[in-house]
């Protein structure tokens, strides 16, 4: 018996009670698990499968090969969090299929799985810009983030501050809130109106597009953005 705690990035429900759970394990990085019977009539765990609920996720026999193992056991590592706030679970759901797209081919990895922690506990705090700050954080953790320079304007392509805008997105007001994110210590504790936050996320998903392949914009990113209107 091998056992991971994990959060859970989706699922898929697959035949008449089953689900394939896709999740970012401490110990290994991205997994998928197949669970057995989680739809049927009597399993109670059905509710586990919120995003980015940490889950004990216990197999019999390890997949060295990252292929779909099966769960003997499924146990919450922490409690449920199933918040009230609609707004809440909002940022939860983007939030996850953020980090689906960018941890499918990670390995373990510290600095990630402790990023996500350090998220939720952010959200626990209500804390309704934590999701930025985690996005900005993981161009750190993959290396792509851009250096601060005296430059007045942030080129996404080139990931260099110049004296000329290159983007429409990137104004300057846009480029400072990058160097304001990129030299803070704690990103957690910067504070952004409604629009600096649509705009400064809209600029990261552009710069995630042109530097992280295949990524494409959530589609939850506008549900987000009508709950938040």
């Amino acid at each position: 018996m091998f056992t991971q705690t994990c959060y859970l990035l989706s699922y898929v429900k697959y035949g008449d009670n089953g689900a394939v759970l896709h999740c970012f394990s401490a110990d290994t990085g991205y997994q998928s698990f197949f669970a057995r019977g989680i739809y049927s009539s009597k399993n109670k765990k059905k509710p586990y499968l919120l995003p980015l609920n940490l889950l004990n996720i216990t197999v019999s026999k390890p997949n060295a090969q990252k292929g779909i193992s099966t769960a003997s056991k499924i146990e919450l590592s922490a409690g449920i969090h199933d918040f009230n706030d609609v707004k809440i679970n909002s940022v939860l759901f983007f939030t996850a299929d953020f980090l689906h797209q960018i941890l499918r081919e990670e390995d373990q990895n510290d600095l990630a799985f402790n990023e996500i922690e350090e998220f939720m506990h952010e959200i626990a705090l209500n804390n309704h810009n934590s999701h930025i700050s985690l996005i900005f954080n993981f161009l750190k953790i993959s290396g792509i983030a851009p250096l601060f320079k005296d430059e007045k304007y942030l080129d996404p392509e080139s990931g260099v501050f110049r004296d000329q805008i290159s983007h429409p997105l990137f104004t300057e007001e846009i480029s400072q809130l990058w160097k304001r994110f990129l030299t803070a210590p704690q990103t957690y504790s910067i504070k952004l109106q409604r629009a600096e936050r649509n705009a400064f996320l809209d600029s990261l998903m552009v710069y995630y597009h042109l530097h992280f392949s295949g990524f494409y914009t959530p589609n939850s990113l506008a549900v987000l953005r009508q709950i938040y209107e």
